[in-house]
Protein backbone atom coordinates (compact mmCIF):
# COMPACT_ATOMS: atom_id res chain seq x y z
CA UNK A 1 0.00 0.00 0.00
CA UNK A 2 1.12 3.62 -0.83
CA UNK A 3 2.48 5.67 1.78
CA UNK A 4 0.49 8.51 3.86
CA UNK A 5 1.44 11.15 2.12
CA UNK A 6 -1.10 13.45 5.06
CA UNK A 7 -1.70 12.13 8.57
CA UNK A 8 -4.50 13.62 10.88
CA UNK A 9 -4.58 12.91 14.26
CA UNK A 10 -7.05 13.38 16.79
CA UNK A 11 -7.53 17.20 15.48
CA UNK A 12 -9.48 19.72 16.89
CA UNK A 13 -10.13 23.68 16.46
CA UNK A 14 -11.52 25.57 18.80
CA UNK A 15 -12.62 29.79 18.41
CA UNK A 16 -13.44 32.00 21.15
CA UNK A 17 -16.65 33.15 21.12
CA UNK A 18 -16.82 37.05 19.43
CA UNK A 19 -12.94 37.04 18.69
CA UNK A 20 -11.42 36.81 15.47
CA UNK A 21 -8.86 34.00 14.77
CA UNK A 22 -4.98 35.61 15.14
CA UNK A 23 -3.75 33.66 12.48
CA UNK A 24 -6.29 35.24 10.30
CA UNK A 25 -5.48 38.98 10.91
CA UNK A 26 -4.23 41.69 9.07
CA UNK A 27 -1.97 44.67 10.39
CA UNK A 28 -5.14 46.66 10.46
CA UNK A 29 -7.31 44.16 12.41
CA UNK A 30 -3.64 43.32 14.62
CA UNK A 31 -3.63 47.27 15.63
CA UNK A 32 -7.35 47.12 16.32
CA UNK A 33 -6.55 44.29 18.96
CA UNK A 34 -3.95 45.66 20.44
CA UNK A 35 -6.21 48.38 21.11
CA UNK A 36 -9.34 46.49 22.76
CA UNK A 37 -6.91 44.08 24.62
CA UNK A 38 -7.84 46.03 27.63
CA UNK A 39 -11.36 46.68 27.14
CA UNK A 40 -11.51 42.57 26.64
CA UNK A 41 -9.48 41.67 29.64
CA UNK A 42 -11.87 43.79 31.89
CA UNK A 43 -14.53 42.38 30.46
CA UNK A 44 -13.53 39.17 30.93
CA UNK A 45 -13.10 39.64 34.48
CA UNK A 46 -16.21 41.00 35.25
CA UNK A 47 -17.71 38.29 33.08
CA UNK A 48 -15.84 34.58 33.15
CA UNK A 49 -18.55 33.04 31.45
CA UNK A 50 -18.10 34.78 28.44
CA UNK A 51 -13.97 34.20 28.76
CA UNK A 52 -14.25 30.45 28.80
CA UNK A 53 -17.33 30.41 25.71
CA UNK A 54 -15.62 28.23 22.72
CA UNK A 55 -16.86 27.20 19.60
CA UNK A 56 -15.12 23.91 18.08
CA UNK A 57 -15.24 24.52 14.60
CA UNK A 58 -13.47 20.68 14.76
CA UNK A 59 -13.00 18.29 17.14
CA UNK A 60 -11.47 14.60 17.40
CA UNK A 61 -10.79 14.10 13.46
CA UNK A 62 -8.49 11.29 12.21
CA UNK A 63 -7.67 10.00 8.85
CA UNK A 64 -4.78 8.98 6.70
CA UNK A 65 -4.04 9.88 3.26
CA UNK A 66 -2.15 7.73 0.93
CA UNK A 67 0.09 9.30 -2.13
CA UNK A 68 -1.63 9.33 -5.18
CA UNK A 69 -5.46 9.35 -3.06
CA UNK A 70 -7.69 11.91 -4.90
CA UNK A 71 -10.07 12.29 -1.48
CA UNK A 72 -13.46 14.08 -1.47
CA UNK A 73 -14.27 15.93 1.91
CA UNK A 74 -18.28 16.52 2.35
CA UNK A 75 -21.02 17.68 4.55
CA UNK A 76 -23.35 20.25 4.95
CA UNK A 77 -22.22 24.15 5.68
CA UNK A 78 -20.34 24.52 8.75
CA UNK A 79 -19.77 20.80 8.99
CA UNK A 80 -15.90 21.99 9.63
CA UNK A 81 -14.48 21.24 5.42
CA UNK A 82 -13.11 24.90 5.07
CA UNK A 83 -11.41 24.92 8.62
CA UNK A 84 -10.02 21.58 7.97
CA UNK A 85 -7.95 22.63 4.88
CA UNK A 86 -7.04 25.87 6.08
CA UNK A 87 -4.90 23.94 8.74
CA UNK A 88 -3.90 21.18 6.40
CA UNK A 89 -2.88 24.65 4.30
CA UNK A 90 -1.19 26.47 7.60
CA UNK A 91 -3.01 28.87 7.25
CA UNK A 92 -4.21 27.95 10.59
CA UNK A 93 -2.95 26.10 13.71
CA UNK A 94 -4.90 23.60 15.44
CA UNK A 95 -6.20 23.65 19.27
CA UNK A 96 -5.00 20.16 19.28
CA UNK A 97 -4.06 16.85 17.81
CA UNK A 98 -1.59 17.28 14.97
CA UNK A 99 -1.12 16.92 10.93
CA UNK A 100 1.86 15.93 8.98
CA UNK A 101 2.37 16.64 5.35
CA UNK A 102 4.97 15.15 3.30
CA UNK A 103 5.70 17.04 0.38
CA UNK A 104 4.89 20.37 -1.10
CA UNK A 105 1.42 21.67 -0.72
CA UNK A 106 -0.50 24.01 -3.62
CA UNK A 107 -4.43 25.84 -1.86
CA UNK A 108 -6.36 26.79 -3.44
CA UNK A 109 -8.99 28.07 -1.07
CA UNK A 110 -10.36 31.78 -2.14
CA UNK A 111 -10.28 32.44 -5.53
CA UNK A 112 -7.58 35.24 -6.43
CA UNK A 113 -5.63 35.23 -3.65
CA UNK A 114 -2.89 37.96 -4.06
CA UNK A 115 -3.86 39.50 -6.91
CA UNK A 116 -3.21 43.15 -7.21
CA UNK A 117 -6.01 45.31 -8.16
CA UNK A 118 -3.92 48.49 -9.67
CA UNK A 119 -1.47 45.34 -11.26
CA UNK A 120 -2.05 44.22 -15.06
CA UNK A 121 -2.83 40.25 -15.39
CA UNK A 122 0.94 39.76 -16.58
CA UNK A 123 2.16 41.41 -13.66
CA UNK A 124 -0.34 39.50 -11.46
CA UNK A 125 0.44 35.92 -12.67
CA UNK A 126 4.07 36.08 -11.54
CA UNK A 127 2.81 37.73 -8.34
CA UNK A 128 0.28 35.57 -7.66
CA UNK A 129 2.28 32.26 -8.96
CA UNK A 130 5.37 33.10 -6.96
CA UNK A 131 2.65 33.59 -3.30
CA UNK A 132 1.44 30.21 -4.35
CA UNK A 133 4.91 28.86 -4.37
CA UNK A 134 6.36 28.62 -7.73
CA UNK A 135 9.87 29.84 -8.98
CA UNK A 136 10.11 32.53 -11.69
CA UNK A 137 11.67 29.91 -13.98
CA UNK A 138 8.64 27.76 -12.86
CA UNK A 139 6.43 30.86 -14.51
CA UNK A 140 7.98 31.47 -17.56
CA UNK A 141 7.69 27.89 -18.38
CA UNK A 142 4.36 27.51 -17.71
CA UNK A 143 3.13 31.29 -18.79
CA UNK A 144 1.69 30.15 -22.05
CA UNK A 145 -0.26 27.61 -20.51
CA UNK A 146 -1.90 29.55 -17.67
CA UNK A 147 -3.08 32.17 -20.85
CA UNK A 148 -4.12 30.13 -22.55
CA UNK A 149 -6.14 28.34 -19.94
CA UNK A 150 -7.87 31.61 -18.62
CA UNK A 151 -8.36 32.44 -22.30
CA UNK A 152 -7.71 36.20 -21.54
CA UNK A 153 -4.18 36.99 -23.82
CA UNK A 154 -5.75 40.06 -25.22
CA UNK A 155 -6.73 41.21 -21.65
CA UNK A 156 -2.74 40.75 -20.12
CA UNK A 157 -1.54 43.85 -19.98
CA UNK A 158 -4.70 45.52 -18.74
CA UNK A 159 -5.24 45.97 -15.10
CA UNK A 160 -7.29 43.61 -13.47
CA UNK A 161 -9.56 45.78 -11.38
CA UNK A 162 -10.80 46.23 -15.39
CA UNK A 163 -11.69 42.83 -15.76
CA UNK A 164 -14.89 41.28 -15.06
CA UNK A 165 -15.67 39.04 -12.26
CA UNK A 166 -15.45 36.15 -14.87
CA UNK A 167 -11.82 37.12 -16.40
CA UNK A 168 -10.92 37.82 -12.71
CA UNK A 169 -11.26 33.36 -11.75
CA UNK A 170 -10.59 32.30 -14.63
CA UNK A 171 -7.06 33.72 -14.08
CA UNK A 172 -6.74 32.88 -10.76
CA UNK A 173 -7.66 29.30 -11.16
CA UNK A 174 -5.59 29.40 -13.96
CA UNK A 175 -2.43 29.91 -11.97
CA UNK A 176 -3.36 27.70 -9.13
CA UNK A 177 -3.86 24.98 -11.63
CA UNK A 178 -1.13 24.81 -12.85
CA UNK A 179 1.55 24.23 -10.01
CA UNK A 180 3.46 21.08 -9.39
CA UNK A 181 3.06 20.04 -5.85
CA UNK A 182 2.95 16.48 -4.29
CA UNK A 183 -0.52 18.05 -2.87
CA UNK A 184 -3.32 20.03 -4.22
CA UNK A 185 -5.82 21.51 -1.95
CA UNK A 186 -9.26 22.45 -3.31
CA UNK A 187 -12.03 23.97 -1.83
CA UNK A 188 -15.17 25.08 -3.62
CA UNK A 189 -13.42 25.95 -6.68
CA UNK A 190 -16.65 24.83 -8.72
CA UNK A 191 -18.62 27.58 -7.48
CA UNK A 192 -17.31 30.48 -9.46
CA UNK A 193 -16.76 31.24 -13.40
CA UNK A 194 -19.75 30.20 -15.85
CA UNK A 195 -21.09 26.77 -16.71
CA UNK A 196 -18.39 26.42 -18.99
CA UNK A 197 -15.45 26.96 -16.98
CA UNK A 198 -16.67 24.47 -14.31
CA UNK A 199 -16.34 22.25 -16.87
CA UNK A 200 -13.34 23.25 -17.97
CA UNK A 201 -11.84 23.20 -14.23
CA UNK A 202 -12.82 19.47 -13.61
CA UNK A 203 -11.33 18.35 -16.83
CA UNK A 204 -8.03 20.30 -15.67
CA UNK A 205 -8.73 18.63 -12.05
CA UNK A 206 -9.20 15.06 -13.72
CA UNK A 207 -5.82 15.83 -15.77
CA UNK A 208 -3.79 16.31 -12.68
CA UNK A 209 -4.99 13.18 -10.90
CA UNK A 210 -3.75 11.31 -13.61
CA UNK A 211 -0.61 12.24 -12.73
CA UNK A 212 -0.67 10.29 -9.52
CA UNK A 213 -0.86 13.97 -7.37
CA UNK A 214 -2.67 13.71 -4.07
CA UNK A 215 -5.39 15.99 -3.97
CA UNK A 216 -8.17 17.01 -1.17
CA UNK A 217 -11.47 17.95 -2.96
CA UNK A 218 -14.37 20.42 -0.95
CA UNK A 219 -17.19 20.82 -2.79
CA UNK A 220 -21.17 20.99 -2.81
CA UNK A 221 -20.88 19.74 -6.83
CA UNK A 222 -21.76 15.84 -5.35
CA UNK A 223 -21.47 14.69 -9.04
CA UNK A 224 -18.17 16.36 -8.97
CA UNK A 225 -16.92 14.44 -6.58
CA UNK A 226 -18.34 11.50 -7.58
CA UNK A 227 -16.56 11.83 -10.60
CA UNK A 228 -13.05 12.73 -9.22
CA UNK A 229 -12.47 10.59 -5.87
CA UNK A 230 -12.96 7.40 -4.98
CA UNK A 231 -12.49 7.76 -1.27
CA UNK A 232 -14.69 10.44 0.72
CA UNK A 233 -14.54 11.92 4.43
CA UNK A 234 -18.20 12.65 5.80
CA UNK A 235 -18.10 15.47 8.61
CA UNK A 236 -21.05 16.61 10.47
CA UNK A 237 -20.25 19.46 13.19
CA UNK A 238 -16.85 19.29 13.38
CA UNK A 239 -16.41 15.82 13.69
CA UNK A 240 -15.90 12.99 11.12
CA UNK A 241 -18.62 10.41 10.78
CA UNK A 242 -17.47 8.19 8.38
CA UNK A 243 -14.66 7.54 5.57
CA UNK A 244 -15.00 5.41 2.76
CA UNK A 245 -16.01 4.86 -1.49
CA UNK A 246 -17.75 8.01 -2.67
CA UNK A 247 -20.65 6.44 -3.68
CA UNK A 248 -21.12 4.68 -0.27
CA UNK A 249 -20.20 8.14 1.80
CA UNK A 250 -22.54 10.35 -0.64
CA UNK A 251 -25.44 7.86 -0.63
CA UNK A 252 -25.37 8.06 3.38
CA UNK A 253 -24.59 11.95 2.98
CA UNK A 254 -27.92 12.42 0.77
CA UNK A 255 -30.09 10.08 2.67
CA UNK A 256 -30.11 12.29 5.81
CA UNK A 257 -27.47 11.45 8.46
CA UNK A 258 -25.21 14.44 8.20
CA UNK A 259 -27.44 16.04 5.38
CA UNK A 260 -30.05 17.49 7.64
CA UNK A 261 -32.90 20.09 6.18
CA UNK A 262 -31.66 21.15 3.36
CA UNK A 263 -34.85 22.34 1.80
CA UNK A 264 -34.07 26.36 2.56
CA UNK A 265 -30.61 27.81 1.92
CA UNK A 266 -29.11 31.07 2.31
CA UNK A 267 -26.25 32.20 -0.02
CA UNK A 268 -23.53 35.17 0.31
CA UNK A 269 -22.36 37.19 -3.22
CA UNK A 270 -20.14 35.65 -5.58
CA UNK A 271 -16.64 37.92 -5.85
CA UNK A 272 -17.78 40.62 -8.46
CA UNK A 273 -21.17 39.47 -9.36
CA UNK A 274 -24.01 42.15 -10.51
CA UNK A 275 -26.95 39.39 -9.61
CA UNK A 276 -26.30 36.55 -7.17
CA UNK A 277 -29.08 34.38 -5.34
CA UNK A 278 -29.17 35.32 -1.52
CA UNK A 279 -32.12 32.12 -1.02
CA UNK A 280 -33.42 29.26 -2.78
CA UNK A 281 -36.28 27.26 -1.24
CA UNK A 282 -38.34 24.01 -2.31
CA UNK A 283 -41.74 24.65 -1.82
CA UNK A 284 -44.98 22.09 -1.34
CA UNK A 285 -48.27 23.61 -1.38
CA UNK A 286 -46.58 27.12 -0.95
CA UNK A 287 -45.03 26.28 2.07
CA UNK A 288 -41.37 25.31 2.64
CA UNK A 289 -40.93 21.49 2.83
CA UNK A 290 -38.39 18.93 3.17
CA UNK A 291 -40.66 15.97 2.24
CA UNK A 292 -42.90 15.94 -0.25
CA UNK A 293 -45.18 13.37 -1.02
CA UNK A 294 -44.84 11.29 -4.10
CA UNK A 295 -47.13 13.25 -7.29
CA UNK A 296 -47.38 16.72 -5.33
CA UNK A 297 -47.30 20.20 -6.49
CA UNK A 298 -43.77 21.73 -6.02
CA UNK A 299 -42.40 24.92 -6.37
CA UNK A 300 -38.86 26.46 -6.39
CA UNK A 301 -37.79 29.82 -5.10
CA UNK A 302 -34.81 31.92 -5.05
CA UNK A 303 -34.20 35.31 -3.54
CA UNK A 304 -31.79 37.89 -5.44
CA UNK A 305 -30.18 40.46 -5.35
CA UNK A 306 -28.61 42.77 -8.05
CA UNK A 307 -25.84 45.65 -8.12
CA UNK A 308 -26.46 47.58 -10.38
CA UNK A 309 -30.63 47.25 -10.45
CA UNK A 310 -30.75 44.71 -12.75
CA UNK A 311 -33.73 43.92 -15.63
CA UNK A 312 -35.21 40.65 -16.93
CA UNK A 313 -32.60 37.95 -14.55
CA UNK A 314 -32.43 34.62 -16.24
CA UNK A 315 -33.10 31.46 -13.91
CA UNK A 316 -32.04 27.64 -14.01
CA UNK A 317 -32.16 24.58 -12.32
CA UNK A 318 -31.45 20.94 -12.68
CA UNK A 319 -32.12 18.32 -10.75
CA UNK A 320 -30.41 15.35 -9.88
CA UNK A 321 -31.13 11.89 -8.21
CA UNK A 322 -28.46 11.05 -5.41
CA UNK A 323 -26.26 9.11 -7.58
CA UNK A 324 -25.49 12.18 -9.82
CA UNK A 325 -28.16 11.71 -12.50
CA UNK A 326 -29.60 14.61 -13.92
CA UNK A 327 -33.29 13.84 -13.86
CA UNK A 328 -34.83 17.30 -14.66
CA UNK A 329 -34.09 20.85 -15.93
CA UNK A 330 -35.52 23.97 -17.04
CA UNK A 331 -34.65 27.21 -18.24
CA UNK A 332 -36.57 30.65 -18.36
CA UNK A 333 -34.48 31.83 -21.17
CA UNK A 334 -36.03 29.31 -23.34
CA UNK A 335 -39.77 29.25 -21.66
CA UNK A 336 -42.47 32.07 -21.22
CA UNK A 337 -42.29 33.89 -18.50
CA UNK A 338 -43.24 36.98 -16.88
CA UNK A 339 -40.27 39.63 -16.91
CA UNK A 340 -39.94 41.85 -14.75
CA UNK A 341 -41.19 45.38 -15.87
CA UNK A 342 -38.65 47.64 -14.38
CA UNK A 343 -35.03 47.44 -12.84
CA UNK A 344 -35.05 46.30 -9.38
CA UNK A 345 -31.62 46.04 -6.90
CA UNK A 346 -34.16 43.24 -4.91
CA UNK A 347 -36.69 40.30 -6.52
CA UNK A 348 -38.08 36.80 -6.20
CA UNK A 349 -38.38 34.04 -8.88
CA UNK A 350 -41.02 31.36 -8.79
CA UNK A 351 -41.19 28.10 -10.92
CA UNK A 352 -44.12 26.19 -10.48
CA UNK A 353 -43.31 22.57 -11.54
CA UNK A 354 -46.56 21.36 -11.20
CA UNK A 355 -46.62 17.25 -10.42
CA UNK A 356 -43.22 16.35 -10.38
CA UNK A 357 -43.03 12.95 -11.24
CA UNK A 358 -40.07 11.83 -9.14
CA UNK A 359 -39.77 8.34 -7.51
CA UNK A 360 -39.24 8.40 -3.45
CA UNK A 361 -35.56 9.20 -3.00
CA UNK A 362 -33.66 12.04 -1.96
CA UNK A 363 -32.78 14.65 -4.58
CA UNK A 364 -30.57 17.78 -4.69
CA UNK A 365 -31.08 21.11 -6.95
CA UNK A 366 -28.36 22.91 -9.11
CA UNK A 367 -29.67 26.48 -9.67
CA UNK A 368 -27.84 29.21 -11.60
CA UNK A 369 -28.88 33.05 -12.10
CA UNK A 370 -27.60 35.93 -14.61
CA UNK A 371 -29.02 38.49 -16.73
CA UNK A 372 -28.45 39.44 -20.37
CA UNK A 373 -24.87 39.99 -19.97
CA UNK A 374 -24.30 36.28 -18.64
CA UNK A 375 -24.03 33.74 -15.85
CA UNK A 376 -23.39 35.03 -12.48
CA UNK A 377 -24.39 32.67 -9.61
CA UNK A 378 -24.25 28.80 -9.91
CA UNK A 379 -25.17 26.88 -7.13
CA UNK A 380 -24.18 23.17 -7.53
CA UNK A 381 -26.75 20.74 -5.68
CA UNK A 382 -27.98 24.19 -3.48
CA UNK A 383 -31.06 22.66 -1.87
CA UNK A 384 -32.38 18.90 -1.55
CA UNK A 385 -35.99 17.59 -0.50
CA UNK A 386 -37.30 14.04 -0.30
CA UNK A 387 -40.09 12.43 -2.48
CA UNK A 388 -41.56 10.14 0.23
CA UNK A 389 -44.27 7.19 -0.75
CA UNK A 390 -47.55 7.86 -1.40
CA UNK A 391 -50.84 5.54 -2.22
CA UNK A 392 -51.16 8.10 -5.48
CA UNK A 393 -54.09 5.97 -7.07
CA UNK A 394 -56.11 4.86 -4.52
CA UNK A 395 -55.77 1.34 -5.15
CA UNK A 396 -54.16 0.73 -1.64
CA UNK A 397 -51.05 -0.25 -2.38
CA UNK A 398 -47.82 1.87 -3.86
CA UNK A 399 -46.63 1.95 -7.25
CA UNK A 400 -43.48 0.36 -8.13
CA UNK A 401 -40.34 1.91 -8.46
CA UNK A 402 -38.39 -0.21 -10.78
CA UNK A 403 -35.04 1.25 -10.16
CA UNK A 404 -36.24 4.37 -11.97
CA UNK A 405 -36.26 8.28 -10.94
CA UNK A 406 -39.13 9.03 -12.75
CA UNK A 407 -42.93 7.59 -12.78
CA UNK A 408 -45.69 9.18 -14.93
CA UNK A 409 -49.10 9.16 -14.76
CA UNK A 410 -49.80 7.69 -17.89
CA UNK A 411 -53.36 5.42 -18.42
CA UNK A 412 -54.42 2.75 -19.75
CA UNK A 413 -57.46 1.16 -22.52
CA UNK A 414 -58.42 -1.43 -23.30
CA UNK A 415 -60.84 -2.52 -26.21
CA UNK A 416 -62.49 -5.56 -27.88
CA UNK A 417 -61.86 -6.88 -31.08
CA UNK A 418 -63.34 -10.53 -32.29
CA UNK A 419 -61.62 -10.35 -35.87
CA UNK A 420 -58.09 -9.20 -35.50
CA UNK A 421 -57.54 -9.26 -39.25
CA UNK A 422 -60.51 -6.96 -39.82
CA UNK A 423 -59.77 -4.61 -37.92
CA UNK A 424 -56.07 -4.35 -39.55
CA UNK A 425 -57.45 -4.46 -43.00
CA UNK A 426 -59.59 -1.49 -41.63
CA UNK A 427 -56.78 0.03 -40.28
CA UNK A 428 -54.69 -0.02 -43.50
CA UNK A 429 -57.47 1.18 -45.67
CA UNK A 430 -57.66 4.30 -43.89
CA UNK A 431 -53.94 5.18 -43.97
CA UNK A 432 -54.46 4.52 -48.03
Amino acid sequence: MPSSIIQVVDLGKAYRLGQADVQHATLREALVNVIKAPVRRWRDMREPSNAEEQFWALRDVSFDVHEGEVIGIVGRNGAGKSTLLKILSRITEPTEGRVTLRGRVASLLEVGTGFHQELTGRENIFLNGAILGMSRLEIQRRFDEIVAFAEIEQFLDTQVKRYSSGMYVRLAFAVAAHLEPEILIIDEVLAVGDAEFQKKCLGKMSEVTKKGRTILFVSHNLSAVRLLCRTCVLLDKGRKLDMGPSHEIIDRYMSGEGFHDRSEVHFSRPARAPIWITRAAVLNDGKRSSSVPLGADISLQIDFDAEPATLSPGFGFVISSSDGTRVLGANSHYQPSKKLARRVERGSVVCRLGRVPLTPGTYSISLWLGDQTGDWHIEPDAVSFNVVERDIWGLGKLPPTDGTSLWWPTEFEFSECNDTFAVQADYLAKEK
